[in-house]
C-alpha cells in the first residue's frame, strides 16, 4: 500500500524539536515560524508538556465518554479562567473542522434554522458543513454543496445588514474567523464583529467565532474576537489547544441547554487529550505567553513595516501576514532552503508567520535578517 498523494511535500524529514527550533534527519537546524499550521503553541517538546503526557500515559491513555473523566472538568475550569469565559460550557472533540461542524449543528438545534452566513476568503475545515462554509469551491465535493450558505464580502457591514434584512428569520448563524488564516491573514474589524453581534441579537441568530487558528492567545488576546469588546455565542478551538496532540473544543454560552445525545464523539476529551490541553493552558498562564505573543508580534510587525519591497503587513500578535509582490513568490522557498526557516503561505503571495507563542526576540531577529537578505 502507498500513501494517498494529496500533500505537496518538502523533501525534509523533521526528526526532533525543542522550543522554536527543529532538526532534520541529517542534523540540520531550522527555525520554525510556522508550527505545523499554527499548532505548536508552547514550543516543541516543552518539558512540562512531555511530563504531563508521560505521566498520564503511564496511568491510562483512553476511555470513552461513557464514564466520568475528571480531567475534562479540570480543563473546562482552567479554560474558563484563562479565556475569561467562566460561565460558558465546554464540548470536547478532535479537530478544528469537527469543532466548527458541532458549532453549526448546535446553532441549528438552537433556533431550528438552516441558513448560514460565511465570508469571502473563509476557511472553516474540510468536513461536510464546515467545508460548505469554506470559500474554496475546489475542495467542496458535490455532496457538500448546499443552498443554505450565504457568502458575503469580508468586513462589509452594509452587505451584512442587507442579508439580515432580506433573510433574517431564516438565518441560523454567522460564522467568522477573527483573523482569516488561509484567506491571507485578514483581520475582521472590531466594528464588523460588533455589527455581527447586534444583528444576531436582533434576529436570534448564533454568532460563531471560529478561533481554530486565531485563538488560544495567538493574537495577543485569548480569542482574537475579544478585541471587539463583544462576546460570541460559540467559540471554536483546535490547533494550538494541544500543541500537536489532536484536541479541539467549542466554548458554548449559557443560553444553550444540552440534552443527552445532542452532540457526541468517540475520541474527544480522552485522558491524553485533556492532559495535553491542560499542560498547554498551564504553560500559557505561568509563562505569560499571551503577553509575549503581543509583545514579540508587535516588534516583528513594526520592523517589517520598514521593508520597502513588502506590499502590506497584516495580523495581530504572532499571526502575521506579509503580502509580497508576484516577482517575490520565491521568498518562502528561499527562506526554507537557503536560510533554514519554516514559514507558511496563503495564495498567491502572502507569507504567513504562525510561530510558538514563546518565540524570543532573538529568533524574531534571526528571521528579519534572513528576510532582508532574501528580499
Amino acid at each position: 500500500m502507498k500513501l494517498f498523494d494529496v500533500y505537496p511535500l518538502n523533501p525534509i524529514e523533521i526528526a526532533r524539536g525543542e522550543g522554536s527550533l527543529v532538526w532534520d534527519s541529517k542534523g540540520q537546524e531550522y527555525l520554525d515560524l510556522y508550527g505545523g499550521h499554527a499548532v505548536i503553541s508552547i514550543g516543541h517538546t516543552h518539558p512540562h508538556y512531555v511530563q504531563r503526557l508521560t505521566d498520564q500515559l503511564n496511568k491510562i491513555g483512553f476511555y470513552s465518554n461513557s464514564i466520568e473523566i475528571p480531567l475534562q472538568s479540570q480543563l473546562a475550569a482552567l479554560l474558563g479562567q484563562v479565556s475569561g469565559k467562566d460561565d460558558y460550557q465546554l464540548f470536547l472533540c478532535n479537530s478544528g473542522a469537527e469543532a466548527n461542524e458541532n458549532a453549526l449543528k448546535l446553532a441549528s438545534f438552537y433556533n431550528e434554522r438552516k441558513k448560514i452566513i460565511a465570508f469571502k476568503g473563509a476557511f472553516h475545515g474540510r468536513t461536510s458543513l464546515a467545508v460548505s462554509c469554506t470559500d474554496n469551491p475546489r475542495i467542496v465535493a458535490p455532496v457538500n454543496k448546499t443552498e443554505n450558505i450565504i457568502f458575503l464580502p469580508h468586513n462589509d457591514e452594509a452587505a451584512l445588514e442587507k442579508a439580515f434584512a432580506e433573510s433574517g428569520d431564516e438565518i441560523c448563524a454567522v460564522i467568522i474567523e477573527g483573523i482569516q488564516g488561509v484567506g491571507g491573514i485578514r483581520v475582521a474589524s472590531e466594528s464588523f464583529l460588533q455589527k455581527i453581534r447586534s444583528l444576531c441579537d436582533q434576529y436570534n441568530a448564533v454568532y460563531i467565532a471560529d478561533s481554530v487558528q486565531c485563538g488560544y492567545g495567538r493574537s495577543g488576546k485569548f480569542y482574537s474576537h475579544d478585541f471587539s469588546g463583544v462576546e460570541a455565542d460559540v467559540y471554536t478551538m483546535a490547533k494550538g489547544m494541544g500543541n500537536g496532540f489532536p484536541v479541539a473544543g467549542i466554548s458554548i454560552a449559557p443560553k444553550f441547554k444540552p440534552w443527552h445525545g445532542m452532540l457526541g464523539t468517540t475520541f474527544g476529551g480522552n485522558h491524553l487529550a485533556c492532559a495535553a490541553a491542560l499542560a498547554v493552558l498551564e504553560i500559557i498562564q505561568q509563562d505569560k505567553l499571551i503577553e509575549n505573543a503581543a509583545r514579540v508580534g508587535a516588534y516583528l510587525m513594526s520592523e517589517l513595516r520598514g521593508f520597502e519591497k513588502i506590499r502590506d503587513i497584516r495580523g495581530r500578535g504572532l499571526m502575521i501576514g506579509i503580502d509580497l509582490p508576484e516577482e517575490l513568490s520565491h521568498v518562502k522557498k528561499d527562506l526554507l532552503f537557503k536560510h533554514h526557516i519554516f514559514t507558511g503561505e496563503s495564495k498567491p503571495n502572502v507569507l504567513r508567520l504562525l510561530p510558538a507563542l514563546n518565540l524570543t526576540k532573538e529568533h524574531a531577529d534571526r528571521f528579519l535578517e534572513a528576510l532582508k537578505k532574501v528580499l
